[in-house]
């Protein structure tokens, strides 16, 4: 039962203090699982990410509800995933019964907060993305293919445009990739 309270404060920890959505709190959640309570390592850290990633959803929630499931299975996903909704949750709802919209746009104070916690949210977006590609082995020379794919993207253009196509392309690729490296593998023996 104990381990449960920790998995859930945990993750209501990272929920509570953690602006900016699922990439910003990346970094918390690698400190706090990985480095702090040592419950996975590093490279199960980045292989749950990818699957979170994959999921539908909200990053956040899906990243706890796989780690949470790592660990203990669907108690764990559902005690780790309340961990990470409950802050918002009771923030939101707090919120949205003292509140107006009208009161929280015109409110100059809040304004300022706001404006004020944008580059910070950025900053906490971009470390992890960094943190993840060295953990993940992109060097100079695989930086291209990331940065081709956001480009083709970012193009509009009918057909490169549509991100299911680069999954597809990537699966499809990284297997024939994979199998290559098997193959080479077992002509060496």
């Amino acid at each position: 039962m104990k381990f449960y309270w920790n998995l859930f404060f945990a993750f209501f920890r990272i929920g509570l203090f953690t602006l900016g959505g699922g990439w910003a709190m990346i970094a918390v959640i690698k400190r706090e699982i990985v480095e702090k309570f040592r419950w996975i390592s590093e490279t199960e850290f980045l292989d749950l990410l990818a699957l979170a990633q994959s999921m539908p959803g909200i990053l956040a929630v899906n990243i706890a509800t796989v780690i949470g499931n790592k660990l203990r299975g669907l108690k764990g996903s559902v005690v780790a995933a309340l961990g990470t909704i409950m802050p918002s949750f009771s923030i939101i709802l707090c919120i949205a019964i003292f509140l107006t919209p009208d009161a929280i746009k015109n409110n100059a104070l809040l304004s300022r907060i706001f404006m004020g916690i944008r580059p910070a949210v950025v900053a906490l977006i971009i470390a992890p993305v960094i943190t993840t590609a060295k953990a993940a082995g992109i060097t100079w020379k695989t930086v291209i293919i990331p940065v081709a794919v956001a480009l083709l993207i970012y193009s509009r253009l009918p057909v490169v445009s549509n991100p299911i196509i680069h999954i597809i392309a990537g699966a499809f690729f990284g297997y024939i990739a994979y199998s290559r490296s098997l193959i080479k593998k077992g002509g060496e023996q």
